[in-house]
């Protein structure tokens, strides 16, 4: 469904005359029926790698083949086959529901019969049917985002990029947004290329998670693969009666343990089988008359896997600027090119 080889794209930057990489040389294989999360902090170059995928901005370097048509050289093709739904929502506040759907579906060509069968029908799929007729702008939050779905699905494309689907809505709404993504993928068999930096989401949805720093890909694979790599769970344990170090110490001596890190009357370290290592600790402990006061057993998360990679955390999105935002103008002018 989508093969990239070497995808780039620099930017002008308005405050001087140098160039920014915001995103470098990227290799993605999207099998069809996959949902393929792209993880990473704000900044990491995710919406800019999809909005060339979508044909909204022409990379710098690099090819692509996406939904079975040349990036560069049939951009119409690849627009007639995809669905994209960006983060921010341009539906009419005084329309309806379906009114939004069968326009939508008439511009791309639908009869008005098909317009209307097909617009009722996904508003069936996402749970929006009693509000067909309501005004857009007196709908909540999570309900507006699933009408912005069901636009880029009006046309029955094989192949949907979802920018940030759920960022806004509260945690209720995010859930039920999940159910209907692999819904769709599931009974649908939609292929679902997706970005975000929600570590539950990647989880939630993904089959396969692409991470992203600096505009690069720094690790792909299944979520239970990535976390695989980073070496062990991680334990913590607190005592009522001694400080970090006794603790340490029997740590070190028993136990095939790294990452050991003591603090005040906790200590904190790895070992590749957490749950397994729980009640030998307890009597290790208990047998030098040190009495536990908690136990915390934390498997890898996609967290782990990106601070192991990077040195940070995927949370900390401070240290990267949008590109899309320092080069706006930039932006407008490649649009306007791939026509």
């Amino acid at each position: 469904m989508i093969t990239t080889r070497g995808l780039s794209r620099d930017f002008r930057q308005r405050h001087n005359d140098g160039l920014l990489r915001a995103v470098r040389s990227v290799d993605i294989d999207v099998l069809e029926g996959e949902v393929v999360g792209f993880l990473g902090p704000n900044g990491a170059g995710k919406t800019t790698t999809m909005r060339m995928l979508t044909t909204l901005l022409r990379p710098t370097s690099g090819e692509a083949t996406v939904a079975g048509c040349d990036l560069l050289s049939n951009p119409s093709g690849v627009r007639s086959r995809i669905g994209y739904v960006a983060q921010g929502s341009g539906l009419a506040g005084d329309c309806s529901p379906v009114e939004e759907l069968v326009l939508q579906a008439r511009l791309y060509g639908l009869s008005w019969r098909e317009a209307v069968h097909r617009a009722h029908s996904l508003l069936d799929e996402l749970d929006l049917s009693g509000l067909s007729k309501r005004k857009i702008r007196t709908l909540s939050g999570g309900q507006r985002r699933r009408l912005d779905i069901a636009l880029g699905l009006i046309h029955s494309p094989k192949l949907v990029f979802l920018d940030e689907p759920t960022t806004g809505l509260d945690p209720q709404s995010r859930v039920n947004l999940w159910e209907h993504i692999s819904r769709l993928n599931r009974e649908m068999g939609v292929t679902v290329f997706l970005t975000t930096h929600y570590l539950d989401e990647a989880d939630a949805l993904a089959g396969r998670v692409f991470i992203v720093d600096n505009g690069t890909v720094v690790a792909s694979g299944t979520p239970a693969e990535l976390k695989s790599t980073v070496a062990g769970d991680s334990v913590t344990v607190s005592a009522a009666n001694v400080d970090a170090s006794s603790i340490a110490d029997v740590v070190s001596r028993k136990f095939e343990a790294h990452d050991i890190f003591s603090e005040s009357d906790t200590v904190r370290f790895r070992v590749p089988d957490g749950a397994g290592v729980v009640s030998k600790l307890v009597r290790s402990l208990d047998d030098v008359g040190i009495e536990l006061k908690t136990v915390e057993i934390v498997h890898p998360s996609l967290d782990d896997v990106f601070f192991s990679i990077t040195g940070r955390s995927l949370r900390d999105s401070d240290g990267a600027k949008s590109a899309s935002s320092a080069v706006v103008k930039g932006e407008e002018e490649v649009v306007n090119d791939v026509g």
